[in-house]
């Protein structure tokens, strides 16, 4: 019941070469699922349980959700078997870490269970890339900096065209409030007089907005991907921070404080990241 907004959990299988996750509570929708079956099994955040058919199957998912408890069964069809005849039914069974750069060493589609949603296509290449940078240096907390580094760079430019807009939306703002003034009765003259004023000055008003709005899901994969990169799990940083995947908390209350998840303490990257965005807003 508990489970995160942001990794899912539940069963999932690979079927009809695709990824399907189903949550429990669509179960009782949808409790079915046949066709060419690759793998089928359980995950969470970080690990998984995965049954696989030596090679993929004509079959059939039943699954059930009862009590808390989300059962996947990958049920296969039997030839006849005469009497003193034999058959064998060969599988694999995966019980373990959730990690990309493991499964891809296997020759199958396990690698397909790492699997970021809508934002898998941009998260996918984060997390290689991350993993790239560690493999130089050995500190996943300062792969995630130099990672959003590199996103920054790559879209310097973007960013770069939307402060000059905005920059020059300013200066034209004056005049845009005298004009709004003067034909405030006047809505459709006003607008006009407002394009016009756009044409001369060169401004577009949009300029500012579609380049924040183009790195936004690069963000979103972003933290999607550090969410539920099993890399992080119990992977230090530098002083305290010694869990990149736990809150951060300087010292250890014994009491609980309102809207703050268990260890209380001091989450000094929170108040930093805030003091940072107070700082910025101030320029």
């Amino acid at each position: 019941k508990k489970q995160s907004r942001f990794a899912f959990q539940g069963p999932v299988a690979y079927i009809n070469d695709k990824y399907e996750d189903i949550a429990p509570d669509d179960i009782e929708d949808q409790d079915t699922f046949t066709g060419t079956i690759d793998w089928a099994g359980y995950t969470s955040q970080y690990f998984m349980t995965v049954v696989m058919p030596k090679e993929p199957i004509k079959g059939t998912l039943k699954l059930s959700y009862a009590n808390d408890i989300a059962t996947n069964r990958l049920v296969q069809k039997m030839d006849r078997l005469d009497p003193g005849k034999q058959g064998q039914f060969d599988y694999t069974y995966y019980m373990g870490p959730k990690s990309y750069k493991l499964l891809s060493g296997y020759d199958n589609s396990l690698k397909k269970a790492i699997n970021f949603g809508w934002f898998d296509i941009i998260a996918k290449p984060l997390l290689i890339t991350m993993n790239v940078i560690h493999d130089f240096i050995p500190n996943y907390g300062i792969a995630i900096i130099l990672l959003t580094i590199l996103i920054k760079l790559v879209f310097w430019p973007l960013g770069t065209k939307s402060y000059k807009s905005m920059n020059e939306m300013k200066k034209v703002q004056p005049l845009m409030m005298e004009l709004r003034e003067k034909y405030k009765n006047d809505k459709q003259r006003m607008n006009q007089e407002v394009m016009g004023l756009y044409k001369t000055y060169k401004v577009n008003p949009a300029s500012g907005c579609l380049p924040l709005l183009v790195q936004m899901p690069i963000f979103f994969a972003l933290y999607r991907m550090l969410y539920q990169a099993i890399e992080l799990r119990h992977a230090p940083f530098f002083g305290w921070i010694n869990d990149l995947s736990a809150p951060d908390r300087l010292f250890s209350f014994n009491f609980s404080i309102p809207m703050m998840d268990a260890p209380a303490g001091i989450p000094v990257l929170t108040l930093l990241m805030g003091a940072s965005f107070l700082l910025q807003q101030k320029m």
